[in-house]
């Protein structure tokens, strides 16, 4: 099986679709906010809203958790595009918050790696809130699909334009918009705890794409199959609405 991606096509559609949430939910003022890490996600968002409502309603947030390596790679973006933006250091908040959290619990791993991303998530919508904007949800497809993201950090948003592509295709939107490729191409890297997106998962992002897409039913690699599946139904919950009880109250 095959499938064709037609990036020129499905990169219109979504500016399109971006430009229409603005006219029928927003007032012609109203900015698109989101954080910028300087990577394919931020980088295709942030361009695909530049193209849809221009440059001067567009605003990155930059947030260091003290000092950031790659933060280059964010200014570069933020240059590139020409977008007003807003650099938030987080350390300080992050250790003064796990400090506090230690003197009660136990801090596990997970949320060690959670927290961060929970305030920088707190963070862009302060900022929203102080300039009047929607909070761009930056997820895809792939990492959605296997729940590769921080309920309530990176995984909110008030719209998102990207959470129905495969990283493989925001790779190829990317390079139709002509950002620069170090951005579009740079090794996925959540910058919390030290490790690339890959290293993580313990599988390539192509190799999930393919099999999300249906290319292949990974016959060959049935442990990797059971793996994905397993990370897919034990994540769902980050993709559904939250579960309500439903009250049968009758008046009378």
């Amino acid at each position: 099986m095959s499938y064709n991606f037609n990036a020129e096509k499905i990169t219109a559609e979504l500016i399109g679709w971006v430009r229409n949430y603005f006219e029928k939910t927003a007032s012609p003022d109203t900015k698109a906010v989101l954080g910028i890490s300087g990577g394919k996600d931020s980088s295709v968002a942030a361009a695909v809203c530049v193209q849809a409502l221009g440059k001067e309603r567009v605003i990155g947030v930059m947030m260091p958790k003290g000092e950031q390596p790659d933060i280059d790679c964010s200014r570069l973006l933020v240059e590139t595009l020409g977008i007003k933006n807003y650099t938030v250091n987080i350390g300080s908040t992050v250790s003064v918050f796990t400090e506090e959290l230690e003197k009660h619990i136990a801090l596990t791993p997970q949320a060690i790696i959670n927290t961060p991303a929970r305030i920088r998530m707190t963070t862009v919508y302060a900022v929203a809130a102080c300039i009047g904007g929607r909070v761009v949800n930056t997820c895809n497809l792939s990492e959605d699909w296997v729940g590769y993201s921080t309920k309530f950090g990176d995984a909110a948003g008030d719209f998102s334009p990207l959470s129905t592509l495969t990283v493989t295709e925001i790779l190829q939107i990317g390079d139709y918009l002509g950002l620069p490729r170090e951005l579009v191409h740079k090794v996925p890297i959540d910058g919390l705890c030290g490790k690339t997106d890959e290293e993580n998962l313990g599988f390539t992002y192509a190799e999930l794409d393919r099999y999300i897409r249906g290319l292949t039913d990974l016959a060959d690699k049935p442990e990797l199959k059971s793996k994905i599946d397993r990370m897919h139904k034990n994540n769902l919950h980050k993709l559904e609405l939250m579960p309500k009880f439903e009250s049968k109250i009758q008046t009378i």
